[in-house]
Formats: structure tokens, sequence, C-alpha cells
């Protein structure tokens, strides 16, 4: 099994009243998820929340910028960091969890759905 970094550790851990957190390596980094469903990435040992119109505004008031995974490219993922006290404290990492989770939930409920399930769905199966 591949070495999970301590800030992962410490998310799976301190996450759990969320429901079942996980953590999967992706893209360098590291997706984490709860019940299934993504709801942050940690990258260059950063942790960041999924966001969407709904908790965004909380993100951008702090000054906050958005998760950018490449330096020399201006493609930004709607994944912001939380601020740096929320990681020394497991309510207020909480406090900014939860909405991230929503957020998720939300953005999964109106994705559309992959072209396998179309196919099968189209084929009556």
């Amino acid at each position: 099994m591949a070495t999970v970094s301590e800030l992962v550790r410490f998310l799976c851990e301190s996450l759990t009243p969320l429901g079942a957190i996980t953590a999967r390596r992706m893209f360098g980094g590291y997706a984490v998820y709860c019940d299934g469903v993504v709801f942050a990435l940690v990258a260059r040992n950063i942790l960041y929340f999924k966001t969407d119109d709904g908790n965004r505004p909380e993100y951008e008031a702090l000054g906050l910028r958005p998760f950018k995974p490449f330096d020399d490219k201006p493609t930004v993922l709607p994944y912001f960091p939380p601020p740096d006290s929320a990681l020394d404290d497991p309510d207020e990492l909480l406090l900014w969890a939860r909405p991230a989770l929503a957020a998720a939930i939300r953005t999964a409920a109106v994705r559309k759905p992959s072209r396998k399930k179309a196919a099968l769905k189209k084929a009556g199966a």
C-alpha cells in the first residue's frame, strides 16, 4: 500500500463525523471521499475543499484562491483551501468540510450520466 501523507491521514481521522472518509492517490495528490463522493483534494500538501455557488463566497470573502493545478496555465478548479486555522481546530475543519460535502453532492446530482450509463439506459438495460 502506498504511503499516505500525514495531512491525508489527519483528514481521514478528523473528518469521520461526516461519514466514511477515504483517500486515493490521484494526479500526484489525493482525492478525499466521503461515502464515495469526492469533496476535497490534497495537492502539494495543501487541502482544498469543493465549492459551488452555495459555499464559494465564504472562501472569496477571505481572499482565498482556487486550486490552480498548473502554474503555467490559467485553469482553476472549483476547490479552495480553508483558512489555515481550520487545520488547527477539528471543529472549525468540520465547519468548512460540511458545506464542501454538500457542494460535492449537489454537483454529483446535476452531473450528466457517463456515456456508458447513457448507452445502457438507451439499450434498456
